[in-house]
């Protein structure tokens, strides 16, 4: 090969390094501006799913035996109720609030132990199940001195189509409607402290005083406000329909101690006429 001949070879040869170099380093920045925004984009998920992932996280509750020198706690659930996810949380909190206030009395004992232990007996149990009503009622008592127990007493309805609660005042949003059903109540519990007082071996006056007494509390405790009627569960027919709902009070609310927790069912055919629309469907026509 002559001189030109090599001269050329050379020219050649370093135009195509040059050529690759270049190619190299254009390669080298656009790898480097497709990689850097899925760095980033994989940097910030973590960030907005975390939250939400903690918030669905199921909730699984355990029934409670405890007991020590100072306190005995006993708290049941029903073994499928988990399946509620919202409902299983308002339990746990219910059991969670009454565990505290026990918990407050144990603890302004000090190191002193009490005569008898502080007690917390709590059970919740499944008394409904439809594809529209779940109902969970609470009863138990919690004892921290005294003559007898605090009684415990709260019931819990939920939707399974709309994942919520019904509650009093959604049930019955306005005040005439809270009417009838005080009235329908009132009336139901006078009749029956009458019943009970007239069988008991009173004089006249003395039964008169008794029957007041008893109509006082009643109409305390029957005011038409949805808060008196917080404490209910329906009752359906064969086809899941609710023919009647049963509003229960605590000792005290509209009776003595003695007197227990009382119940009043008020037929669908009251309540119909004044349910909010949103759950008219599920009671029972006619």
């Amino acid at each position: 090969m002559n001189i030109a001949g090599n001269r050329r070879a050379l020219r050649t040869g370093a135009l195509a390094l040059a050529v690759g170099l270049v190619l190299l380093a254009g390669c080298k920045r656009e790898a480097d501006t497709a990689v850097a925004p899925a760095t980033d984009t994989t940097t910030a998920q973590p960030d907005t799913t975390a939250p939400q992932a903690a918030v669905e996280a199921p909730l699984e509750l355990r029934d409670v035996i405890e007991n020590t020198p100072q306190a005995v706690v006993g708290i049941s659930y029903p073994q499928d109720v988990n399946r509620f996810p919202g409902l299983a949380k308002a339990l746990s909190d219910y059991a969670t609030a009454a565990r505290a206030e026990l918990q407050q009395a144990v603890d302004g004992l000090g190191n002193d132990k009490p005569t008898m232990p502080y007690e917390l007996s709590l059970s919740f149990e499944k008394v409904l199940e439809t594809p529209q009503l779940v109902v969970i009622s609470a009863d138990g008592s919690r004892y921290t001195g005294g003559a007898h127990g605090e009684p415990l007493v709260a019931r819990f309805v939920w939707l399974p189509e709309t994942q919520s609660m019904l509650t009093a005042d959604k049930l019955i949003a306005d005040t005439k409607g809270w009417g009838v059903v005080s009235d329908y109540i009132a009336d139901q519990l006078k009749e029956r402290v009458a019943t009970r007082l007239s069988s008991e071996d009173m004089d006249p006056g003395q039964l008169q005083e008794s029957l007041r007494s008893a109509s006082r509390m009643i109409a305390d405790g029957t005011g038409a406000s949805p808060e008196n009627f917080s404490q209910f569960q329906p009752m359906t027919d064969p086809n899941g329909l609710i023919t009647a709902v049963r509003f229960v009070f605590p000792p005290y609310q509209v009776g003595p101690y003695s007197d227990g927790t009382q119940t009043v069912d008020v037929p669908a055919a009251v309540l119909a006429p004044h349910v909010a629309p949103a759950y008219a469907g599920l009671f029972a026509k006619g």
